[in-house]
Order: C-alpha cells, then sequence, then structure tokens
C-alpha cells in the first residue's frame, strides 16, 4: 500500500502518471478538485432545473456528430456494418430532443483526438464531459443570458461549499459581475490589431488571441456575430445581415478558453442544406439529420 505521503509527493504535472490515475486520484490535490467538481455538477442541475431543463441521458455513439471542431479528428468504426461514430459533440441530437421537449439539457462524454500540438495550448482534452443545453424559441441574446445565470450560480455555490478547498489549491475567484462584458467578432479582432496581435475578420479568432483578450478584459466576456464560415453548418446566418451568424462564445479569463458556445440554429431545409456544401460536408452523411429538418425543427 502507497503511504500518504508518498502520494502527496507525487508531481502531477508529470507525463508519466498520464496512464497511473489509480495513483493520482488518491493526492489529496486530485481529491479537493473532484470535490468541487461534483459541486459543479449538482449546482448546474439546480440552476436548469429551476428553469424548467429536463435533463435526458446522451447519446454516446452515432452516425454522425459535430463537423465543427477545430482541427480534432472523430473516433469512426463498424457498427453492424455501418460506420458509427464516437461523440465529439452531441449538438445534432439535442436538436432532435428540443423539438419534442423545449427545454434540454444533459451531460455529454465527447471524445476529440486532438493535433499534439494543442496540448502546448493547456486548454484541450481528448475526453471529456460538457454540459448541452438547448431551448426552442429563444434568441442568442437569451442563450447569452442564460449562459450567464448558471456560470454565476455555480461560481457562488463553489465559493460557498470550497472556500478552504480553493484556498489550498491556490485559487482565489469571486463572483463574476453582471451583465458579462459582449464583444462582437469585429471588436474582437479591432482590440487585438490594436495590440499588435494579427487577426482577421473571415475567420475563427485563434487560442492565442482569446488569450491576449481574456487577460486584457480578467473577467469572463462573450464575442458574438462570427463570420459565416467560421461555424458549422447549424448556426443560423443573420437574415438581415450576411456573412454574420447569430452565436457567440464566452470565454473564461486567465486565457482558459472558451467556457460556452452558442447560437441560433439553422432550421430551413435549403439553407441547411447549402450550408453544409459550402462547408464541404456531403449530406448524404446526415441522413436521418436531414429527414428531420424536412419535418421540421423549431
Amino acid at each position: 500500500m502507497l503511504k500518504s505521503t508518498t502520494i502527496e509527493s507525487v508531481d502531477l504535472s508529470s507525463l508519466e502518471l498520464l496512464p497511473k490515475s489509480y495513483i493520482t486520484i488518491r493526492h489529496p490535490r486530485v481529491q479537493k478538485i473532484l470535490k468541487i467538481q461534483a459541486t459543479i455538477c449538482t449546482a448546474a442541475r439546480e440552476y436548469l432545473n429551476s428553469l424548467g431543463f429536463i435533463e435526458l441521458l446522451p447519446p454516446i455513439i452515432g452516425p454522425a456528430t459535430d463537423p465543427g471542431i477545430r482541427g480534432a479528428r472523430q473516433v469512426a468504426f463498424d457498427f453492424y456494418g455501418h460506420e458509427y461514430k464516437v461523440m465529439s459533440s452531441a449538438i445534432l441530437y439535442k436538436q432532435m430532443a428540443v423539438a419534442a421537449l423545449n427545454k434540454i439539457y444533459f451531460f455529454s462524454p465527447n471524445v476529440r483526438l486532438e493535433p499534439l500540438d494543442s496540448v502546448k495550448t493547456g486548454r484541450h482534452l481528448v475526453e471529456f464531459v460538457q454540459i448541452d443545453i438547448e431551448q426552442a424559441y429563444i434568441s442568442y441574446f437569451d442563450a447569452m443570458e442564460l449562459a450567464e445565470g448558471l456560470l454565476t450560480h455555480v461560481i457562488k455555490r463553489v465559493l460557498e461549499r470550497h472556500y478552504e478547498d480553493l484556498k489550498d489549491l491556490g485559487r482565489e475567484i469571486k463572483v463574476p459581475r453582471r451583465p458579462f462584458k459582449k464583444l462582437t467578432h469585429k471588436e474582437a479582432v479591432d482590440m487585438l490589431r490594436s495590440q499588435g496581435f494579427e487577426a482577421r475578420y473571415d475567420t475563427e479568432i485563434p487560442w492565442e488571441g482569446e488569450k491576449l483578450l481574456s487577460k486584457i478584459i480578467n473577467e469572463p466576456f462573450f464575442i458574438y456575430d462570427y463570420p459565416l464560415g467560421s461555424r458549422g453548418f447549424y448556426d443560423r446566418e443573420d437574415p438581415k445581415r450576411p456573412g454574420i451568424l447569430r452565436d457567440f462564445d464566452l470565454l473564461y479569463p486567465e486565457g482558459y478558453g472558451e467556457a460556452a458556445s452558442g447560437a441560433e440554429r439553422e432550421y430551413e431545409f435549403e439553407r441547411v442544406i447549402a450550408r453544409m456544401r459550402a462547408n464541404g460536408e456531403d449530406p448524404a452523411k446526415y441522413g436521418w439529420y436531414i429527414e428531420m429538418l424536412k419535418y421540421g425543427i423549431p
């Protein structure tokens, strides 16, 4: 049996420990983190349930998954003669569920084969769980308000229950002020260029650019109105502003990256097919999704 003093002396940053979670999980630091994680899950459910959301069990595999994952590959395998994939994101499936129940969420396991270079960013995991939320008949500004409320509620609960644990972990956090700062994609690019960072108006903001913005603003903040082509075919293009998507990212301070991402959805069959083709996607790969669009979704 390993002594606790031996466990406490383990260097958790060592790559040699990656396959040895039976050791790292016993470390006092990891135990505190796991307790905080449990509170985060409980608080998120508490908040969403209070607003009338219904929790569903997530899909694990399916014939199609999110094509809009930056640079990562998907895990595909033979499923009784058909190619299926392990979920990299259940975004297509939550659109199916919300057509029936209007307000849904699930804790969705995701697997993404990230490029090795992504390890250097400190913000990418091959396997993780995210909270997928979908609500019918709201705007993307309503969705931003929901994301604000959820994050704020979770942080309050963590501070109430784990103040001493956070001190032991060397973390001092505060409940962010609402409303969160909002930048259009263009405003974010302008800010980066004013700092000498080369960013483009017609594509995603690079990870290093997001990191720089998060250090400047130093609070959770939104970037919204991304350019067409920077996101998947499911994010709705603004009918009054061609080339602009009605979507957003919520970013953490301190360079930790994306906290949440959301958008209004393209729901018109012809527009989705056109977007798929423009993005280089084969509509035939999304058979059930196409049929659902013909049937109609909110």
